[in-house]
């Protein structure tokens, strides 16, 4: 597709009510705009995985506390730890 003149930008434009883009500007823009909404994809799928992560955590802690003591209680105590821990920088 060509580009538009500014003279043709601006008869087009008129009153400048009507803004007018040539294809770059929109591709640019796009392009922006995508990267943007990828990166909110991005942290709202990691906050997802954090908070399951936590609920996974809590879930096994509460097995340990059902069996109280012994081994599979310090088995299950040191999986819930390890769940927490799997991506350090996640917790807070």
């Amino acid at each position: 597709m060509k580009e538009m003149s500014d003279f043709t930008k601006k008869f087009l434009a008129g009153s400048g009510q009507v803004e007018v883009f040539t294809q770059r500007e929109f591709d640019d823009a796009l392009a922006i705009a995508k990267a943007e909404i990828m990166a909110v994809a991005i942290e709202t799928t990691k906050t997802a995985i954090k908070i399951e992560r936590e609920a996974c955590a809590e879930l096994v802690e509460a097995l340990a506390e059902e069996e109280n003591e012994g081994e599979l209680c310090t088995a299950l105590r040191n999986a819930a730890e390890a769940i927490k821990n799997r991506l350090p920088a996640q917790r807070q």
